[in-house]
């Protein structure tokens, strides 16, 4: 269950100071062969420092490793946390042996402060000095800011008879509106893939992943996943291939296991909602309703109250978009049905008690053709609302 699950690749965490509170934060995680690469990095307008750096590493589609701080966004710090995230790169290369431009960069913390570059170096050095083949779960620690548990994955299959190995690490629990990636994730697989690839696999894993998480519907500066393939299973796998589809199955996996994993430790949360729309136009209009209700602060607040208030749902979904018909639509939760054909249906004693679990999904059929989409988001609380108010103080 690490990100050095796969062969080829090390990993460590150290402690650089960089946190208030202590512990690790620090994480470098490195292939021993130059690694074919591909990320998906957010689409916020404002982004930081390390974005920049990584688009720049991993636009020949190689790379030998990515450092990670927690601590500090280095995001909105101007050209001087520009050169700040191009120093981590260069200190992490000169100490596994390639060029600054192998090393994706990507950090996480407070935005607008500068970080301070004699710790991070220092502990780039140790976690160099410190890689190992089991150094994937002090590396997962490392990159925690606001979380309470480290988020580790790992999934193998046989791919002619051998087996090929994806793994993969993941923080994140708040600002969980990546809109094409999530916080910071770093993913590895032993398979041999080509660089475009890799990148048409990893784009259509996040794409029914990691962007269908929205615990609050904000988008960070700092989103980034990067894929290393090491090749070092001796397996290769090719677009329209036998193999395709079992390796971006295992991907798949394992990116749905880290986005899940975010949702359950999303800040303040006491409740995982999954919201389920079937009988859309079209999958896009699914996933307009479906992000749409997830984002709704009163369908959060109601699902947190236990609260069957299925209005607010179609007024969320109506806010939205205009391509369904509200007099056709149905609406359960936790399969208890509380509207049919957009008026009230059911017993809203049961659809009380349905709600009073870990887990929630609300069902949502539109009855207007095959279009289907899920996103996942948490109830809303008041401990969500302390842990952001004083985040930065």
């Amino acid at each position: 269950m690490s990100v050095t699950a796969a062969r080829g690749f090390r990993a460590a965490g150290v402690a650089a100071g960089l946190k208030a509170r202590g512990g690790r934060d620090v994480a470098l995680v490195v292939c021993d062969r130059p690694a074919t690469a591909a990320a998906v990095l957010t689409s916020n307008r404002v982004q930081a420092a390390p974005v920049a750096v990584t688009r720049a590493a991993v636009a020949d589609g190689c790379l030998r490793g990515v450092v990670v701080n927690s601590g500090g966004a280095n995001a909105c710090t101007g050209a001087a946390g520009l050169a700040d995230a191009w120093e981590m790169a260069a200190v992490a290369a000169h100490e596994i042996g390639c060029a600054r431009e192998d090393i994706a960069v990507a950090s996480t913390g407070l935005i607008g402060v500068r970080l301070p570059l004699g710790l991070v170096r220092a502990g780039i050095r140790e976690a160099a000095g410190r890689l190992a083949t089991d150094g994937g779960r002090d590396a997962a620690m490392a990159i925690m800011t606001t979380d309470t548990v480290r988020k580790e994955s790992t999934r193998a299959v046989l791919v002619d008879g051998a087996t090929v190995t994806v793994g993969g690490m993941a923080k994140g629990a708040g600002m969980l509106a990546p809109a094409l990636a999530t916080m910071i994730s770093v993913l590895t697989t032993d398979a041999e893939v080509s660089a475009e690839d890799l990148g048409v696999a990893l784009r259509a894993a996040v794409s029914t992943t990691f962007d269908r998480v929205d615990s609050d519907g904000c988008t960070s500066t700092n989103d980034t996943v990067v894929l290393l393939a090491s090749g070092c299973s001796g397996r290769r796998v090719r677009r329209g291939g036998a193999e395709w589809p079992v390796f971006t199955g295992a991907l798949r996996e394992v990116c749905a296991d880290l986005a899940e994993q975010l949702v359950d430790d999303a800040e303040g949360a006491t409740k995982r909602v999954a919201v389920r729309v079937t009988g859309a136009v079209d999958d896009t209009v699914a996933l307009t309703a479906a992000r749409a209700v997830a984002r709704s602060a009163l369908v959060k607040c109601a699902v947190h109250g236990e609260d069957p208030n299925w209005g607010r749902v179609l007024a969320a979904m109506g806010a939205a978009t205009s391509r369904f018909d509200p007099d056709l639509v149905d609406v359960r939760f936790n399969r208890a049905p509380v509207c049919r054909g957009g008026v009230a249906a059911g017993d809203l004693t049961r659809a009380r008690a349905a709600l009073g679990g870990r887990q929630v999904e609300i069902g949502i059929d539109l009855h207007q053709g095959r279009g289907a989409a899920t996103v996942l988001t948490t109830d809303l609380t008041a401990s969500y609302v302390h842990e952001n108010s004083a985040y930065s103080s």
